[in-house]
């Protein structure tokens, strides 16, 4: 058996990661101990931005990583795997994050609606990978664990705006009856 194959392993996922346009950090998840310290987890997000932020690619190899990426409107998604990962893996991991995010914020992919809905987001990737293991690859699936319905949050745990729109709401229905 040729030694330079690894040992097969659930963890496939390094990192994921939600970058704006300016290569600020708005989501980043790291499931191993490949960048110990906050000020190497943003070098290592610097880097890759600059990397790949003028790129018209999807899959890039960077510091011995594989990294797989998409942008919408001001909004970079990564997914970080070892280089030997499977491309497509990462592909799958990446396109149902993107798809999630989408769905939760019924299409309108930019910075501003993501930080609205960021405890979903937060969500969704707890959803979609667990320490490293990919556990979900259906949008729909995760989006449907991931939601938070305002009607099952108690009174005291929602913003003021939540409890009038929803007031408001209940008031529509009991006029139009």
């Amino acid at each position: 058996m040729d030694s330079t194959l690894s040992e097969p392993s659930l963890y496939s996922i390094k990192a994921i990661l939600v970058m704006d346009n300016d290569g600020a950090r708005i989501v980043s998840k790291y499931f191993d101990k490949s960048f110990p310290t906050i000020k190497e987890q943003k070098m290592f997000e610097k880097n890759l931005f600059n990397k790949t932020h003028r790129a018209n690619a999807e899959i890039v190899m960077f510091e011995g990583l594989t990294c797989v990426y998409r942008s919408s409107v001001d909004l970079f998604f990564y997914v970080v795997g070892s280089s030997t990962e499977n491309e497509l893996l990462l592909m799958s991991v990446l396109n149902c994050l993107f798809d999630s995010v989408s769905q939760m914020l019924r299409k309108n992919v930019e910075k501003k609606m993501l930080l609205d809905k960021l405890d979903s987001v937060f969500l969704a990737i707890d959803e979609i990978c667990d320490g490293g293991i990919l556990l979900e690859s259906d949008p729909n699936i995760v989006v449907s664990r991931a939601s938070v319905k305002q009607d099952d949050l108690p009174l005291g745990e929602q913003t003021v705006s939540q409890v009038l729109s929803i007031a408001k709401e209940q008031i529509g229905w009991s006029l139009l009856k």
